[in-house]
């Protein structure tokens, strides 16, 4: 039996993908901040589901990841679902350092931890899911679109150390364009509901991808984007396409 960690599953694509791998018979550590909705969810299928709370922003966080994995009896899969994000075009400090603290320390605390885990254990797949926004920088959440930047350039670094190092450990990189979740406050053209996203992200996972873009609208958008110029695209209102 095949054995996924999630940490983010408490809502959105997270509990969606976990709740596609359980019905295809894995074993599924889930892993948030909200404690109760843990609880309910390895209610379920409590043969099959095992949980921990963390928080990727505490200091206690890898050890509680580690906790996890001993609870799965070890890990085949690591998806890294948490985020954080809003729309900041006032560029509010307070918004933009949770984000940072979320999407980049966070996110490289666990990333680097399921590395080294999969890196010792000479195989395994690590996976994330980044955004389409970190395709161009907006102003509408600076440091939400430079996160997820990030998050791609270290997820390349990963595969560059484990095809060198002969670590064996897969690398995914998971790019939504908008989708339909409590995480988004507003609306946005082409927003797309989970469980096709999280459908999607399965899919691509057991094939194995280096990069998962969903879906073929936003391969489309990305092509576009990186097609205008920087004098023209640090013109464009992207206000003028959400709605308030």
């Amino acid at each position: 039996m095949e054995r996924a960690v999630i940490v983010g599953a408490t809502s959105g694509i997270g509990r969606e993908v976990a709740q596609i791998l359980l019905k295809k018979g894995w074993h599924v550590g889930i892993a948030g901040r909200r404690e109760d909705i843990l609880r309910q969810m390895k209610a379920l299928q409590p043969q099959a589901i095992e949980y921990q709370v963390i928080d990727v922003t505490s200091e206690d966080a890898p050890g509680r990841l580690q906790d996890l994995i001993n609870k799965l009896g070890g890990m085949d899969l690591y998806l890294h679902c948490s985020g954080y994000g809003r729309i900041n075009p006032d560029l509010d400090p307070s918004i933009d350092t949770k984000v940072v603290r979320t999407n980049i320390t966070g996110f490289v605390v666990m990333a680097n931890y399921a590395f080294r885990f999969f890196k010792e254990q000479n195989r395994g797949h690590l996976a994330a899911i980044t955004s389409i926004a970190g395709r161009r920088g907006t102003g509408l959440n600076a440091a939400y679109s430079s996160s997820k930047r990030f998050q791609m350039a270290y997820l390349s670094s990963l595969a560059q150390l484990s095809h060198n190092g002969k670590y064996n450990v897969r690398i995914t990189d998971i790019q939504p364009g908008f989708v339909k979740t409590d995480f988004l406050q507003h609306s946005y053209p082409m927003m797309m509901k989970t469980p096709y996203v999280a459908g999607k992200i399965v899919r691509g996972l057991c094939k194995g991808k280096r990069f998962i873009v969903i879906d073929w609208r936003y391969r489309i958008v990305a092509c576009v984007w990186h097609m205008i110029p920087h004098w023209i695209w640090e013109r464009i209102n992207l206000q003028a396409f959400v709605s308030w």
